[in-house]
Order: C-alpha cells, then structure tokens, then sequence
C-alpha cells in the first residue's frame, strides 16, 4: 500500500518548533511521508530558537525541496498528498497564500493543494494581528484552508512548553486522521 504524503512548509516566523516537532510526529507514523519545504528564513529560526541546522531539519522528513524549486513534485496536482501544513506560517506566506502568488514553492505548493480541494492548514505565529493579516486569514478560509493558530489548550494542564506544543501538532495530526492517544481531549467539566 502506498504511503500518505504529507507536505510540511517551515517558515521564517517565530515558532520553528512546530514544524520540526511535526517532522518527528509523521516521521513515527506508519504509513506517513513528510516532504518538507524549509524556507531560508525558516532555517535562520530553527538555527536561532532550536540550534539545529537546516540539514538536521531536513534529515527528519522523507524528502525535502529547495524553497525556490518550482519544478519540485509537490508543485503539481498529479503528485498526489494528503495536503499540506505550514508550520509556522510568516505573514509574509499567508499573504501568498491568501493571493495566489506563488512565486517560491512554500506559497506554490500550497496554492497547488488548494486548487485540488486538498487538506491546508496554516499555523500563522504574530501578535498582535493588523487587519492585512486578518482579511489574508478570511481569504484562505474561503478558500478552504485552515488557520491555526498554535494557541495553548490550558484544560490539557500543560506542564512545560513541549507539552503545549506536542498537543497543538497533535491537534493538527487529527486533522489528517492520523489520532493519537496523547491527545488529551475535551471530557466535559467533572460534575
């Protein structure tokens, strides 16, 4: 059987972490491919917030596509995915996204799953947001991606930062189908 491709686009906003950490999820997954997009700006972050280099980040998906290859697989609808997930997503890429520019293959290969009606979710990471970021968020919606933004679960009581975002990759896992036992989900308030 023929395995699930999952595109992974790390980009040059705060929040490296949740690219990485959802390399490694789909990386234990049975039946899973990650192919990963990892942005110059995105590479600078991983370098900063986790000191790991761009061929540490590209060592933990299955394949990995140069920012500015726009002849890549994942450029085109035939090369078939489950979608695709932008973790951490720049203003500067949902902006792209939001308008079809698609000029490196980050904003490409996700117009591409758009236009195939495939699975988009985008985990913008900026605070405050200016009603530019706002109406890019909306367009995408439209369009029938998803924004998500990495906000904690605080009914999880999370312990440390790693469980704050171990639950966020898991929540957008869910998304794919791919569930996990880790989760910890909503029970209702104990009467």
């Amino acid at each position: 059987m023929a395995k699930q491709r999952l595109i992974v686009g790390i980009t040059g906003a705060s929040g490296a972490v949740y690219g990485v950490r959802l390399l490694e999820a789909l990386g234990a997954q049975r039946g899973w491919e990650s192919h990963l997009v990892l942005t110059d700006a995105g590479a600078l972050n991983c370098w900063h917030e986790l000191a790991l280099k761009r061929k540490d980040v590209e060592r933990l998906a299955h394949a990995s596509h140069h920012p500015r290859d726009i002849g890549a697989t994942i450029a085109s609808g035939s090369f078939l995915t489950a979608g695709m997930v932008i973790a951490p997503c720049s203003m500067k890429t949902l902006a792209a996204v939001a308008h079809g520019f698609g000029d490196e293959l980050v904003s490409r290969a996700a117009d591409v799953v758009l236009k195939e009606r495939r699975r988009l979710v985008l985990l913008p990471r900026e605070t405050p947001l200016n009603l530019a970021h706002l109406r890019n968020m909306v367009a995408v919606t439209e369009m029938g991606g998803i924004v998500f933004p990495p906000l904690p679960a605080f009914y999880a009581k999370p312990g440390s930062v790693e469980q704050i975002v171990e639950h966020t990759v898991l929540r957008v896992l869910d998304l794919f189908g791919i569930h996990s036992r880790r989760v910890a989900r909503w029970k209702g308030l104990a009467r």
